[in-house]
């Protein structure tokens, strides 16, 4: 059979579990967390607004924590009462031709700031308390520091690969 393999849009977050993470811009602090997931969100051309919906969720919902025991991937970033830090990165939804980079799939500037602005809000609205959502500069040129604790770093995207899912 015929079968034609393309790139797959959709929005894709990189999450990393942080003992600390902070947004620079232009030398200034904008944003800082402590312990939590500094999250890089990357918006895809095709993206609908029930990917928002999903992903703020599953980011809340995900045990990326060791329970008191020491035991790993036991508590969300909820039962931590953790910080969560997004940043928008159009980036990551490239394409290479050759090695030059093309971002085409990626979101365009408007439509983009206004859907990460909504996700923004959503993960606030769900997350309970607001003031443990912090967000970078939308399109500014950022200095984002990270100290990742694990290092703990996983892809989460929707829709769902079928890689993502098990059984």
């Amino acid at each position: 059979s015929n079968q034609v393999l393309r790139l797959r849009g959709g929005m894709r977050c990189v999450v990393q579990r942080v003992t600390s993470a902070s947004v620079k811009v232009d030398g200034e602090t904008v944003s800082s967390i402590g312990r939590g997931l500094c999250v890089l969100v990357g918006l895809s051309s095709e993206d609908k607004r029930e990917s928002l919906d999903w992903m703020s969720k599953k980011l809340l919902a995900v045990k990326f924590f060791e329970a008191e025991d020491g035991k790993m991937w036991k508590r969300n970033l909820q039962e931590i009462q953790g910080e969560i830090l997004l940043v928008s990165q159009f980036t990551l939804h490239f394409r290479m031709k050759g090695s030059n980079l093309d971002f085409s799939k990626s979101m365009g500037t408007e439509a983009a700031r206004e859907m990460y602005h909504e996700f923004v809000d959503q993960v606030r609205r769900d997350i309970g308390d607001p003031n443990l959502v912090k967000d970078g500069r939308f399109g500014a040129k950022m200095q984002v520091e990270i100290c990742n604790d694990g290092p703990v770093t996983m892809q989460i995207e929707h829709p769902e690969p079928s890689t993502q899912k098990k059984g």
